[in-house]
């Protein structure tokens, strides 16, 4: 059974954060607000974690996982951003956006694309996922939650929770965070590659 967390969405409170990120240390995978829309969340190099985020989503090796930052410094730990992608990155963030990049050796392998060795991050501008990351010293290792055969992810905390309550560990619910899920853009080549729109604009890369 599922915990519940009811986090205030401006001013999150620091008991119940550290009750969360208790949570998520001891192996627990929770579902938590973003600035697009609710994501699976486990801890960095929690293999069990990301195999149940795969049987939960039914992905497949291929799936880039996100690496879910507090600001630019802690994401450049963790993939190669050239000096062409710098300044775009830069500005992008914090927003709805997850940039595929070359990952450096502090990602665990198993959450690489098999054969390009890279990963999604992202930095969100949500006040509970930031407040929840500063907690925490790391990213959280995420991926949208949108169940297999439906086009939308889950908005509702409760819901969530009610659907969810047999396979999570935890429910931070912090009110509607939207629908939409982030745009992903590739950056690992020679041209920006949008490979899904959503809440960010995608004109910058186009």
């Amino acid at each position: 059974m599922a915990r519940y967390f009811d986090v205030h969405p401006d001013n999150p409170q620091p008991r119940i954060l550290r009750q969360v990120v208790g949570l998520v240390q001891a192996g627990g995978l929770i579902a938590y607000p973003t600035d697009s829309c609710f994501a699976l969340g486990c801890q960095l190099g929690d293999r069990h974690g990301l195999d149940r985020i795969r049987d939960i989503r039914r992905l497949n090796e291929r799936h880039h996982f996100t690496l879910v930052c507090r600001d630019f410094a802690q994401l450049g730990q963790f993939v190669q951003v050239s000096n062409a992608m710098f300044r775009l990155v830069k500005s992008c963030i914090p927003g709805s956006y997850t940039f595929v990049l070359p990952a450096t050796r502090e990602v665990p392998r198993r959450m690489l694309h098999p054969r390009k060795r890279t990963v999604g991050v992202r930095v969100p501008d949500h006040a509970v996922t930031q407040a929840l990351l500063a907690e925490l010293g790391e990213p959280l290792v995420s991926s949208t939650l949108v169940l297999p055969d439906e086009d939308e992810p889950l908005t509702q905390g409760w819901e969530i929770k009610e659907r969810l309550d047999h396979v999570l560990d935890g429910v931070v619910d912090a009110g509607d965070c939207g629908k939409d899920p982030t745009t992903v853009v590739d950056l690992s080549g020679d041209e920006p590659e949008v490979l899904r729109r959503g809440a960010g604009d995608t004109s910058r890369f186009e």
